[in-house]
């Protein structure tokens, strides 16, 4: 079903668009009659403004906040911020285990299969590595029910693909219902191993207005 895409709108002015993906819709695809968050976008703006760029992007199974250009001048300004550390993005996440330490700093380098749609840790010189860094707080561990469970935020430094999946596996504590980078074997029972959504959600933004320079911030609420 399509998403009602003026019941996902936070915010909107004359130069951005900020907005509320769902878990399971891309934020852009090439699919034909795939309904993607550009799309939508570009449909609500169609009697009144034909441009949007899209400045980051979220993975399909994520839901979370995201922010949209309306103008080339913002598209420049926004892209410009996500590129010298003025564009923060917040994660929230329920990974498997307990991190250790509690909090911390992950700097891996990272190369992506584009084949497979997949992305590694690997060494700082194996051809096409990039620098991936986040930065990591454990807020809550669940224990009353098997297995041990812990809500993670997250923010990062860098924008790699599948950046927060592949850290958070290659430190031994993947994300609940992550199917693509997995849970430990055995570790996970069998129905939620199928059944559980990829807990992840970019639940705060924050970025300098393109157009007068004010201090946006956004953040949805926890479920």
């Amino acid at each position: 079903m399509k998403p009602d895409i003026n019941s996902l709108i936070i915010y909107e002015d004359p130069y951005i668009i900020v907005c509320h993906k769902p878990s399971g819709v891309p934020t852009q695809s090439a699919k034909i009659g795939t309904p993607d968050m550009a799309s939508l976008l570009k449909t609500h703006l169609a009697s009144r403004n034909p441009y949007l760029a899209v400045i980051h992007r979220l993975d399909q199974p994520v839901e979370g906040l995201l922010v949209f250009a309306k103008t080339p001048a913002a598209a420049r300004e926004l892209n410009r911020q996500l590129t010298t550390s003025g564009f923060g993005k917040y994660y929230r996440a329920v990974v498997t285990g307990v991190p250790d330490p509690f909090e911390g700093t992950l700097e891996d380098y990272m190369i992506k299969d584009g084949r497979a749609n997949t992305s590694r840790v690997c060494t700082k010189d194996t051809p096409g590595a990039k620098l991936a860094r986040l930065h990591y707080r454990v807020e809550k561990v669940c224990e009353d029910v098997p297995p041990v469970t812990s809500v993670v935020k997250i923010r990062l430094d860098t924008g790699r693909h599948h950046q927060i999946r592949v850290q958070m596996a290659h430190l031994g504590c993947p994300l609940v219902g992550d199917r693509k980078y997995g849970q430990p074997t055995g570790s996970m029972p069998e129905n939620r191993k199928t059944s559980e959504s990829l807990r992840l959600c970019a639940y705060r933004l924050e970025f300098k207005h393109p157009g007068n320079g004010k201090e946006m911030i956004f953040e949805l609420p926890e479920k």
